[in-house]
């Protein structure tokens, strides 16, 4: 009985050694497995190759932008990235052909909402702070405000691309897109201004059009009607 019993016993002690092993050896694993996965999840992005519905949305994207004439398949080929790093020129990013976090922000892909958007994604709000420090420097916080809202206005607006992208990218509507000046950050000021245009602030008054009276030479744009004027710039319909 008692080499039955100390052969039960050891049996029991291996078998507990093996599991321990066992257990330690899968949390390490799995410790792995999620670093790996966190590296991934980092260092994953769109690029050719890459398929997927990110994808799909990159291509659909740069085409109503213009900027890539291919099918949007979710497949990751050179037309997409031709297509990217042309974007990425004309935006003063690095032009690598890789779809990485600014470039996604810039094509207001961003994930995610921020806080005080009015819904909209953090991408958005950045996008919309980026234009509004480009055409509304120097002007008073309202006036800043009231160039956010047309912007906002005219995605509302049946005659528009209908997100802030498809909005500020429009060929020819805002051509501080297409300078060097386009690279640089906003201004916290900018930000707010954005945030609060997203939340329903409109000193503009609904207005689709502004300009300023000392640079414009477009007789069509003074044609348009007046609704306010605010330092700078005049705001119509």
């Amino acid at each position: 009985m008692k080499n039955i019993f100390e052969h039960e016993k050891w049996a029991k002690i291996t078998l507990c050694a093996l599991l321990s092993f066992f257990l330690a050896f899968a949390g390490i694993k799995g410790v792995q497995n999620r670093r790996n996965g966190d590296i991934a999840s980092v260092e994953t992005l769109s690029k050719y190759g890459s398929r997927g519905e990110e994808v799909r949305q990159i291509q659909k994207k740069l085409k109503s932008l213009g900027y890539y004439t291919g099918a949007v398949d979710g497949i990751y080929g050179t037309g997409t990235k031709n297509a990217v790093i042309a974007f990425q020129k004309s935006c003063g990013l690095t032009a690598d052909g890789i779809a990485g976090p600014k470039t996604l922000l810039y094509l207001g892909l961003g994930s995610g909402t921020s806080a005080g958007t009015g819904g909209y994604s953090s991408s958005d709000a950045y996008l919309l702070a980026k234009l509004i420090a480009a055409e509304a420097r120097g002007e008073s916080y309202t006036g800043q405000v009231a160039v956010g809202a047309v912007v906002l206005n005219r995605v509302a607006h049946a005659s528009f691309p209908d997100t802030i992208a498809g909005v500020i990218y429009q060929k020819g509507a805002f051509s501080c897109v297409t300078d060097s000046n386009w690279s640089v950050e906003p201004t916290d000021t900018a930000r707010r201004a954005a945030k609060d245009a997203m939340n329903g602030w409109d000193p503009s008054g609904g207005a689709i059009y502004y300009y300023n009276p000392k640079t414009a030479k477009s007789a069509w744009i003074r044609s348009r009607p007046v609704i306010t004027t605010i330092g700078n710039h005049v705001f119509c319909a």
